[in-house]
């Protein structure tokens, strides 16, 4: 009898994700606060729109410079764990197969099991330094690309999720129309913000979608509070 083929569907751009969520739930709250803080304090949409436009340029550059140099510290991290690894597979091979074995019998396989593996190990260094980096260490090799990838990906969404709350100054007339418009375009792509991350990252579509916009919200009121307040 005929059998469909299995093919198996996994999510592999987590990476990808997390630096989208990252860009975009700052990129949204951020300016969104300015935007909303400067709202209480001056009426003038061109001082708030060149306010938001000087804060996501800057927000934009730091944010994707963090993200460059957190994956380049992870890319410096794993060659250099890997060179301690490839001088002790080198200098000190029978501790290191004592570790192969150790890993080995967490999974349940018995001494007879694991020596034709250690021999076949010991035969090729280079697949033995990779065993203990993933195993041992719990180390993936990083992507080259990931460090500017991951730059361009969080200094993008950060510019683009800065636009949503800004837009609707760039259009109305004063400040008094442009800012309820620009609280709900924001409320509103917070909650679609959170409820897409939510199904990505597994912790409750509905969930995520309320408790990003509830951050955001809160940030964007003590933000127009506080200016209310200083600006009397």
């Amino acid at each position: 009898m005929p059998q469909s083929p299995h093919t198996e569907r996994h999510f592999t751009a987590g990476a990808t994700v997390r630096d989208i969520v990252i860009g975009m739930s700052d990129g949204l709250t951020v300016p969104f606060a300015l935007a909303a803080g400067l709202s209480g304090a001056v009426d003038s949409t061109a001082i708030v729109v060149t306010a938001g436009l000087a804060e996501i340029a800057a927000g934009s550059i730091a944010m994707g410079l963090g993200g460059y140099l957190a994956a380049r510290s992870d890319a410096e991290h794993y060659a250099s764990e890997r060179e301690r690894e490839v001088q002790e597979v080198h200098e000190n091979p029978g501790q290191e197969a004592i570790e192969v074995a150790s890993v080995f019998r967490k999974y349940g396989l018995e001494p007879a099991q694991i020596a034709p593996i250690l021999s076949a190990l010991r035969g090729q260094p280079g697949a033995w330094v990779d065993f203990m980096m993933r195993f041992e260490l719990g180390m993936e090799q990083p992507d080259p690309k990931r460090a500017l990838q991951s730059a361009l990906t969080i200094g993008g969404s950060y510019a683009a999720g800065g636009m949503i709350p800004l837009a609707p100054y760039m259009i109305a007339a004063n400040v008094q129309v442009a800012l309820p418009v620009s609280v709900g375009c924001t409320l509103l792509a917070l909650f679609g913000f959170g409820f897409v991350k939510g199904r990505f990252t597994a912790t409750g579509q509905v969930r995520s979608a309320f408790q990003t916009t509830l951050v955001g919200g809160l940030a964007a009121a003590a933000a127009f509070v506080i200016a209310r307040l200083i600006g009397g």
